[in-house]
């Protein structure tokens, strides 16, 4: 599988090392009164779809760089690749 890099072009998956939903950029807040039950939901209740998905990739092997990758788990196919930092600010300035 190769997953094109936005910044090195094309590479290999083997380069990368695969972390999970990409929902995992989004921490929960450790102040928060519920802190414990977010933080027992973050790490440890992952959804597991069939389909579409957006998925957490570090490039070991690599720039060392955090990607967004959306992935048809069926398939296999990749329909998007971004930068963690770019999704997360981009997010970020959103609320």
């Amino acid at each position: 599988m190769l997953i094109n890099h936005p910044i090195l072009g094309p590479r290999d998956a083997s380069e990368f090392v695969y972390l999970g939903d990409a929902n995992l950029i989004h921490r929960p807040d450790w102040q928060a009164e519920d802190a414990l039950a977010q933080f027992t939901k973050y790490g440890y209740l992952r959804d597991n779809p069939a389909g579409e998905h957006r998925e957490l990739w570090f490039h070991e092997q690599g720039d060392r760089s955090w990607l967004i990758v959306t992935r048809n788990t069926l398939t296999h196919e990749i329909s998007k690749v971004e930068m963690a930092r770019d999704v997360a600010s981009a997010e970020g300035r959103s609320k």
